[in-house]
């Protein structure tokens, strides 16, 4: 029997913020004119202004990561883990399709898409920790949000 080494806890919890903290750059780097471009764009009377974003996304970034920590915590098998990382690859591309290339519309299909996988993340987390699953649920809220406001920016432009 092969016997698996896993990092320690602490270890482990440093390299799910390290991730999440790329997926963050990712999207900084994408996005630095970003306010500018916001400001730009036709908006619904119910868009947050820009400055909100950064405070936002820095906690949820925080929840992302403790969520992943705490189903790793349970013993999960790498594989139901696959939700979890196609939801940060998806999160990642999603700043610079919308905010670099301008492609408001294909932005769109993407975080429907990254909705999608948030959701099924929270249900396969579920399996083995509410906890790690609730967390997960901030993150559901906002993209939610930022779906409709995709929309309607697709919409008014």
């Amino acid at each position: 029997m092969t016997t698996v080494h896993r990092p320690a806890p602490p270890l482990a919890l440093a390299g799910f913020v390290a991730a999440v903290a790329v997926v963050a750059a990712v999207g900084s780097l994408a996005a630095t004119q970003s306010r500018a471009v916001y400001s730009g764009l036709a908006q619904p009377p119910w868009a947050p202004p820009s400055w909100l974003f950064g405070p936002v996304w820095t906690v949820l970034y925080l929840l992302i990561a403790l969520s992943g920590w705490l189903f790793w915590r349970t013993g999960a098998p790498r594989r139901e883990f696959a939700w979890y990382a196609a939801g940060l690859v998806l999160n990642a591309a999603w700043t610079p399709l919308f905010f670099a290339a301008g492609a408001y519309t294909l932005a769109l299909v993407e975080i429907v898409v990254l909705d999608v996988v948030i959701a099924a993340t929270a249900l396969v987390f579920r399996r083995r920790s509410a906890a790690a699953a609730a967390l997960q649920l901030p993150y559901l809220a906002w993209t939610l949000f930022a779906t409709a406001l995709n929309t309607a920016i697709v919409v008014l432009n």
